[in-house]
């Protein structure tokens, strides 16, 4: 069997540790049990990573890469402002459904108070995503679309508390529903209260 490369090795160890934060809590997730799960020793492990921060890092990285990805795919669709912002709340619930560790990363003691690098990465990749949102928002009320008295600051941040309060209910609940539906619902209602009334009353 040919030896994998330092690019392929250090991959897998990522995507296991995504996969064991997940099963067993990031809070409880060792070295050991990494090493175990690829089939390496410890030693080898911090060949790839010299500490678990940096290990921690390279799965913020990947994280931010594949969050970023999508919602560059998702903007690069010609729709109406509202489309986008539905899609782009969409896209996240999909990238945590697909990787359910993430609502449990972000409440992790390690990231609130022993890694904060950590916390910075994703505190940036949170205010890029509620950048997106942002300028969605104001192109929306350039158009009319919703009120002209809704700050698009403000109306970011009630978007992205759906979302996370969404993904917690889920974790909470043992994913015993599925996120995009929901979100989807929820979406709706949410931006019936943003909504231009104009434009209430002709939806209605």
């Amino acid at each position: 069997m040919a030896r994998k490369t330092s690019t392929t090795r250090k991959a897998e160890i990522v995507v296991t540790t995504m996969r064991l934060a997940d099963e067993l809590g990031p809070d409880r997730l060792t070295i050991q049990a990494v090493a175990n799960a690829v089939g390496l020793t410890q030693p080898a492990i911090f060949r790839h990573f010299p500490t678990k921060q940096a290990l921690w890092q390279a799965v913020a990285e990947t994280i931010d890469e594949t969050m970023t990805e999508a919602w560059e795919m998702t903007l690069a669709e010609g729709r109406a402002p509202l489309e986008r912002l539905a899609l782009l709340i969409e896209t996240q619930l999909r990238q945590i459904e697909g990787n359910p560790a993430i609502p449990a990363i972000l409440h992790s003691r390690e990231l609130q108070t022993e890694n904060a690098d950590l916390r910075q990465r994703f505190r940036a990749l949170m205010m890029r995503f509620q950048g997106l949102l942002r300028a969605e928002l104001m192109a929306a009320r350039d158009a009319g679309l919703i009120r002209s008295d809704l700050d698009p600051d403000d109306a970011a941040v009630l978007l992205i508390s759906l979302v996370q309060g969404l993904a917690i209910r889920w974790a909470l609940g043992n994913r015993s529903f599925a996120l995009g539906p929901e979100g989807t619902r929820l979406l709706g209602a949410q931006l019936a209260l943003f909504r231009a009334p104009a434009t209430r009353e002709a939806g209605s």
